[in-house]
């Protein structure tokens, strides 16, 4: 009886193990699989090959001479940050001071705080924003939603917020393509009702909801007629509307 036990003590343990190395295999398959910035598009895009300095805590910063407003940015699910630069550059051109977050494994969900301590490092910034593309417009969202004394407007790129900020004095500004179908419309839809009633819509015409950064297809994605570099462009110019208002 002792040696059945043990025995089966032993094929317990090992049906354990087996479970756990595949659940924790699985999510390293998951992770491991992203999209990568497209380096070339990108440098091609740039003045200069301008990229940013890098914080010590991995984020890249833009930050043009006298500016008194700034975004701060959560790139979207399993892409790599990098491939936002394109589009902090082209804020920051316009005055805006940037702050575009490194997310651990590409996944904004895995620190929905990454924002914290970060207007403190910058106090000659007026007013503050703060957004994101596809899941990190939700975890912008989601942040924002706990910190409203600390932001004047959120910045939704192919994304919907599913935090209740329809009370809010925000400032939101919510944009997507015509042609994006990775972001769910149904939810975007219902999630409407958390935004401030005053909040912005813009639709791109023939815009995707991979070209709000440099990172080449997106699965499932629908087929533009705008430039990658046109949806970067019109996507600036509306924060800096907005944030210039």
């Amino acid at each position: 009886m002792i040696r059945l036990t043990h025995k089966k003590l032993i094929i317990t343990l090992s049906s354990i193990f087996l479970v756990l190395a595949l659940i924790v295999g699985g999510c390293w398959i998951y992770v491991s699989d992203y999209y990568e910035a497209d380096d070339a598009a990108i440098e091609a895009f740039l003045p200069h090959g301008q990229t940013g300095r890098e914080d010590k805590d991995g984020n890249l910063v833009f930050a043009p001479d006298g500016a008194t407003k700034g975004l701060i940015f959560y790139p979207g699910g399993k892409v790599e940050y990098t491939a936002y630069i394109p589009l902090m550059q082209a804020c920051a051109q316009q005055g805006i001071l940037c702050v575009l977050i490194e997310m651990p494994f590409n996944l904004a969900v895995l620190n929905v705080d990454a924002a914290a301590g970060i207007p403190e490092k910058y106090p000659q910034i007026e007013n503050w924003y703060i957004g994101g593309h596809s899941l990190g417009g939700s975890m912008a969202a989601a942040y924002v939603a706990d910190h409203e004394g600390q932001f004047d407007g959120l910045i939704l790129l192919g994304a919907y917020s599913t935090a209740d900020l329809s009370d809010t004095d925000f400032e939101v500004l919510s944009i997507y393509g015509s042609e994006d179908k990775v972001m769910n419309r149904g939810k975007y839809n219902k999630n409407k009702s958390n935004l401030p009633q005053s909040y912005t819509e813009l639709i791109i015409q023939g815009g995707c909801h991979a070209y709000f950064g440099m990172y080449g297809p997106q699965d499932g994605d629908g087929t533009p007629t705008f430039s990658n570099e046109e949806q970067i462009q019109v996507t600036a110019d509306k924060i800096a509307a907005l944030a210039n208002s």
